[in-house]
C-alpha cells in the first residue's frame, strides 16, 4: 500500500522539465533575506511572499512541485484558499521541510548535525493531512582543513537514513539533502573527494536502514569550488558532479535535485544546463529544487510593495523558465538579456 501512495507521489514530481521550488526557508532565513530588501519579517509578509510565487500565473508548467516550511501549511492566500490548495491548482505538488535546523556536532569541532527526529512519525501524520505528499531533510557539511571528520559523515548519514525509513513508512516520498557547503577556499577537487565520501556515507546508512531507493529523491550540492575561489567552469562542475555521483549513486533512484547552494541565479542555471549536456546520459534524472537561485530576482523587484508583485511574479516565471530549458540542455547565457 505504501509503495503505491509513493509511486503516485513520485509520478506527479518526477518531471524531465519541471523543477522543484525550494520555498521552505526558517523564519529566520526569510528574515535574513527579507532585511536586504527592507522588508519586515512578520508572518504576513511571509505569507504574502510565499502566496505572490505559488499564484504566479502558469508556473505549474515548469514546476512540479513545493517545498514548505512548517508555517506556510497552514496559511491561506488573501481569497482565504489554503496555500496548499494554491499549489495543486497549478499542477504541482505540496511538500514540507521536517528537520527543525542544525547545530554543533559534540565531539567534531566544526562538523553540525541537524535535529528533528524525536516525534517525526506523529509531524509526519499532522503535515499529510495538512496536504502534504513529501518531505525534506537538510544535514550540512563544512569543508575544512579538519571537516568533515569521520564521525560527521556518519552521523548525518545516520539522521538522513532514518528520516527516510520513518517517511516511507508513512507514506510520504522523502527528499534526502546532503548539503556539502560551498564557503571556503577548497578547491573543486577537493569538493568531490568530500562529495564521495558524503553520498557514499549516505547510501550505505540508506541500505542498513532498508531504505527502497526507488522511492527516494536526492537533493545534493553540485561539484563546485569554493566561493572563495570564484566562479568554477559550468563543463568542470558537470563533469566533477557526474563523476562523483556515478561513484556513489545507486541506479533505483529515480532523480536528482540539485541545490543551487549559494550559486547565483545565473551560475546555478548554467551548471544545470551543463549537466543536461553531458553523454552519455546517466541513469537518473537531472533536476533541480532550487531556492534562493529561483526566488532572489522576484524577491528583490517585489521588496514588499503590492503595486509590483505582477512585476515580480513575471521575472519569477521568466527565472522557472530558463530552467526548464536548461533541464533540456537547451539553455544560453545569452538568453538572460531578455
Amino acid at each position: 500500500m505504501w509503495q503505491r501512495k509513493l509511486q503516485e507521489t513520485l509520478a506527479k514530481l518526477v518531471d524531465s522539465e519541471r523543477g522543484i521550488l525550494a520555498a521552505d526557508e526558517s523564519i529566520e532565513t526569510v528574515g535574513q533575506r527579507f532585511k536586504l530588501q527592507g522588508i519586515d519579517n512578520t508572518e504576513e509578509r511571509r505569507r504574502e511572499y510565499r502566496e505572490l510565487l505559488f499564484s504566479t500565473p502558469n508556473v505549474g508548467r515548469y514546476l512540479s512541485g513545493v517545498i514548505m516550511f512548517e508555517e506556510t501549511l497552514e496559511q491561506h492566500d488573501a481569497n482565504g484558499t489554503k496555500l496548499v490548495d494554491v499549489v495543486r491548482k497549478q499542477g504541482m505538488v505540496p511538500g514540507v521541510k521536517v528537520d527543525l535546523g542544525k547545530g554543533p556536532l559534540t565531539g567534531s569541532p566544526g562538523d553540525m548535525i541537524s535535529y528533528g527526529l524525536d516525534g517525526l512519525a506523529e509531524r509526519l501524520e499532522k503535515y499529510q493531512q495538512q496536504g502534504a505528499c513529501f518531505a525534506k531533510w537538510r544535514s550540512v557539511y563544512n569543508i575544512t582543513e579538519h571537516n568533515p571528520t569521520s564521525l560527521a559523515l556518519s552521523a548525518n548519514a545516520e539522521v538522513l537514513a532514518r528520516y527516510a525509513a520513518e517517511c516511507q513508512a508513512a507514506g510520504m516520498v522523502p527528499i534526502v539533502e546532503p548539503e556539502v557547503l560551498i564557503d571556503g577556499n577548497h578547491s573543486i577537487h577537493e569538493a568531490a573527494r568530500v562529495s564521495e565520501q558524503v553520498l557514499h556515507s549516505v547510501f550505505h546508512a540508506l541500505h542498513l536502514h532498508g531504505v527502497a531507493l526507488e522511492y527516494v529523491m536526492l537533493k545534493p550540492s553540485m561539484v563546485t569550488a569554493g566561493k572563495a575561489q570564484g566562479r568554477s567552469n559550468p563543463e568542470e562542475v558537470a563533469q566533477a558532479t557526474l563523476t562523483c555521483l556515478r561513484r556513489t549513486v545507486p541506479a533505483a533512484v529515480p532523480s536528482i535535485n540539485f541545490l543551487s547552494g549559494g550559486q547565483s541565479p545565473e551560475e546555478a542555471t548554467a551548471n544545470i544546463n551543463a549537466l543536461n549536456q553531458s553523454r552519455p546520459r546517466p541513469p537518473w534524472l537531472l533536476n533541480l529544487s532550487f531556492a534562493r537561485a529561483l526566488q532572489e530576482p522576484a524577491l528583490r523587484i517585489w521588496g514588499g510593495e503590492r503595486q509590483n508583485r505582477e512585476r515580480a511574479q513575471a521575472v519569477f516565471l521568466e527565472r522557472a523558465r530558463l530552467n526548464s530549458l536548461a533541464l533540456r540542455g537547451e539553455y544560453t547565457e545569452q538568453m538572460e538579456s531578455g
